[in-house]
């Protein structure tokens, strides 16, 4: 049975510049990272895996990802970066729950049109936009509420 899990081509490797073992361990570790993770979660993982990679490395490497468009970035409610792998060149917008971090693509057709029009009425070229939409998702509500409901009967 063949291997359906994600990996990091060469041309993400190619990205990253000066190609070592440690940023391939971070690629590899960032590609099967289902929804976003901040640098520091990313790592503690690659510490608990057993590999020597140190926490600048991390930082450089998510860096260079996001810089080449093959990672989305994402400030949490904190301003902690949280990083996500884009298989392609082309980017997405998300949806993401500022408490459980859950992350869901939205249609972003308008969005892109109006950037595109911005930067053919300025003048500007290889203009880049940032979108981020948060919020508390469903499962988060309820249980946000439930916690509310129990605290406010116990008082």
């Amino acid at each position: 049975m063949a291997d359906k899990r994600p990996r990091a081509t060469a041309r993400d490797m190619a990205l990253l510049g000066r190609i070592t073992q440690q940023r391939a361990v971070v690629l590899g570790a960032l590609v099967v990272v289902e929804g976003f993770i901040s640098a520091q979660a990313l790592h503690k993982r690659l510490v608990a895996d057993g590999s020597p990679v140190g926490l600048s490395t991390v930082y450089r490497t998510l860096t260079a990802l996001a810089e080449a468009g093959r990672a989305d970035v994402f400030r949490d409610t904190n301003g902690e970066r949280l990083f996500r792998h884009r298989p392609g060149p082309d980017h997405g917008h998300y949806l993401i729950c500022t408490q459980c971090g859950l992350s869901l693509p939205v249609e972003s057709g308008p969005v892109e049109k109006w950037a595109d029009r911005i930067a053919r009425t300025s003048g500007f070229a290889d203009v880049r936009h940032a979108v981020e939409l948060s919020g508390v998702c469903p499962d988060c509500g309820r249980k946000t509420d439930q916690a509310q409901t129990d605290q406010a009967q116990t008082s």
